[in-house]
């Protein structure tokens, strides 16, 4: 009897210790704070800043090179030509910056048309540039470099953001999504509900039972003594 109760104390207590288990796992589950801003879209706003410091870098050099910052600043700025001035080249980085940060840094979006806008301007006024520009013909290194750099870099913004960075965070979603789905379920999983004694043992027979077979088989059997 003492056997019998313990096993049955066990089988009670079993429920509990499966319950710790499912809480232990679900607590797997459990999801992560969503952040701010994913790593590859504050790779991309890196790069769009990395694409205006270079581009203001070689154009500082080419101001330098060529007769000093202060005179051609006067000749680039102040007596902007467009068939003889990097100034444009500057300001269309400048452009594109603010732009790319205001749109997939501020606003966060999280569509490809912004960028799509931007490097068709960039494109187009480039183009234009290289067409009708006479810097070319001057034979200096940065009538080839700066429009080349500038394109270059419009182009490979393009690329990271609608092959990198929009993939990457829909995935991200999706298995944020998931996550939280399975811990929206974990309660259930954690609290099954009430079972009873008899899903996990069979109840012991009852001892009226036992004194009855044994004097039946008392009157069968004269010869076997009564207890």
């Amino acid at each position: 009897m003492d056997s019998e109760c313990g096993s049955s104390v066990d089988c009670r207590t079993t429920p509990r210790g499966l319950g710790s288990i499912n809480s232990a796992h679900t607590e797997l589950y459990e999801p992560a704070e969503k952040k701010c801003i994913s790593d590859v879209r504050r790779t991309f706003c890196l790069f769009v800043t990395f694409d205006l410091l270079f581009v203001t870098l070689l154009w500082i050099i080419e101001l330098n090179v060529n007769g000093g910052i202060q005179n051609r600043l006067n000749e680039e700025v102040l007596k902007y030509d467009y068939h003889a001035s990097f100034f444009d080249i500057f300001l269309l980085a400048v452009f594109r910056f603010a732009s790319l940060i205001l749109a997939y840094a501020v606003c966060k979006l999280r569509h490809w048309w912004a960028i799509a806008v931007t490097t068709a301007i960039c494109t187009g006024f480039l183009i234009v540039k290289v067409i009708l520009s006479k810097l070319l013909s001057q034979g200096g290194p940065f009538g080839y470099l700066l429009p080349i750099v500038s394109f270059v870099l419009a182009w490979i913004e393009t690329w990271l953001l609608d092959f990198k960075v929009l993939p990457q965070e829909a995935d991200d979603e999706n298995r944020y999504l998931s996550v939280l789905d399975a811990a929206e379920r974990a309660p259930l999983m954690r609290h099954p509900g009430p079972m009873s004694d008899g899903q996990f043992y069979s109840p012991p027979e009852s001892l009226a039972d036992s004194d009855d077979e044994l004097l039946d088989d008392s009157k069968h059997d004269p010869e076997k003594p009564v207890i």
